[in-house]
């Protein structure tokens, strides 16, 4: 079964609800107007509303027959805090937050499926649409957890989904196990002994000092970390020092951690910590690290990837579902809820080779011409998982 002609009728409506969404971005837990948008759909479509999980999220239930079985699709609402390069007529109108990871997109394409799975309601059990505020970083998935999602709107399994733009359109990458890794930060404090750039000798330098934990810290993965499993350390930030010939008290290394494996996880914090502070000291300086755990990595149940992988060619072709595709190293905070309830996490391709935007850039944008690939999908998974007369 290809794309759902119905759907696919209404791509003009998408196509709006989307360019509306990326013109008016909102931060982690400042998606109000997004949420409101959402809901007065949602209502509009028959679905019983509910607000205020996590704030700003948005919860849209839709029951149909006697089942007691349930499912829940997820989409994210939030923008990035970056500023849009793009000329077009849908162009972000508030400097510095822009959709610049395609969650418009991901909106607007729950909202076609709840549209036509209200009107058609082929399907035996509980449709929960969850409009998820927060993703970028902030965790609202967790949020909402906490706040009661699960006990409040039981799901018997949970998928999501995120654009791709290393994937051509009318494609889809699904596997089982590890999506994306665990997203760790970590923040360093050198202290030494400030004075003279011309006196190095009186002092004691937390530049150098900072300079060498740099350069060891990529041991914990060259020589400490099994070259078959994934792991990375990045120092992305160093700021210390005021002045060219002043060597400062302090400097301050800030990063992120990735990984899949809790071991691994575990052995690369504490790693981290053991070398700062070890290789300060060889140097009469001190460092202190404080680490925080983010994301969980995301996990593919291996039951719930086959049917998504099996709902995916029913829209695409089996040909132009990847069943093999390589994890990424970056994070996603729907990893939450897969620690929960079983479930799935696909992408959804939009680009095609090297030149395509990625995600993140100023100059990206959602792909129309995919709404009512990501739509379709939505509502087969929903009528496979919860299926009539059975």
């Amino acid at each position: 079964m290809p794309v759902l002609d119905s759907i696919a009728a209404r791509l003009d409506e998408m196509i709006a609800w989307r360019r509306h969404l990326h013109a008016h971005p909102e931060l982690a837990f400042e998606e109000v107007a997004t949420a409101g948008f959402v809901a007065d759909r949602l209502a509009a479509f028959g679905i019983e509303v509910h607000r205020g999980l996590a704030g700003t999220g948005v919860v849209g239930v839709l029951r149909h027959g006697n089942s007691p079985r349930s499912v829940g699709l997820r989409a994210d609402m939030d923008a990035l805090a970056m500023t849009e390069r793009n000329g077009f007529a849908h162009a972000s109108r508030h400097p510095g937050k822009m959709h610049g990871c395609g969650h418009d997109g991901h909106t607007a394409m729950l909202l076609g499926a709840a549209r036509h799975l209200a009107e058609t309601r082929n399907f035996d059990g509980t449709v929960h649409l969850i409009f998820q505020p927060a993703e970028e970083g902030a965790g609202g998935a967790k949020v909402m957890i906490d706040q009661g999602l699960f006990d409040r709107f039981p799901c018997d399994t949970v998928f999501g989904m995120h654009n791709w733009p290393q994937l051509p359109p009318g494609t889809f990458g699904v596997r089982a196990g590890p999506v994306m890794a665990a997203a760790d930060h970590f923040e360093i404090t050198v202290t030494g002994k400030g004075g003279h750039g011309a006196m190095p000798q009186l002092g004691i330098d937390p530049v150098l000092v900072a300079a060498h934990i740099v350069t060891a810290a990529q041991s914990l993965v060259s020589r400490g970390t099994d070259p078959v499993d994934a792991a990375v350390v990045s120092v992305t930030m160093i700021q210390g020092g005021s002045a060219f010939n002043v060597i400062p008290d302090t400097v301050t290394l800030s990063g992120t951690v990735r990984s899949f494996r809790p071991e691994t996880q575990d052995r690369l914090q504490h790693g981290l910590a053991r070398i700062a502070e070890r290789v300060a000291a060889a140097f009469g300086a001190t460092a202190e690290t404080a680490y925080r755990r983010n994301y969980p990595a995301t996990l593919n149940s291996r039951t719930e990837a086959a049917v998504a992988a099996s709902v995916a060619a029913q829209v695409v072709g089996a040909q132009n579902v990847h069943r093999d595709l390589e994890p990424s190293m970056a994070a996603e905070d729907f990893a939450f809820m897969l620690e929960q309830r079983p479930g799935c996490y696909v992408w959804l391709g939009q680009g095609g080779g090297a030149a395509s935007c990625m995600l993140h850039n100023p100059h990206y944008d959602f792909q129309d011409q995919i709404l009512p690939v990501g739509a379709s999908y939505w509502v087969l998974l929903a009528e496979t998982a919860l299926p009539r007369g059975t």
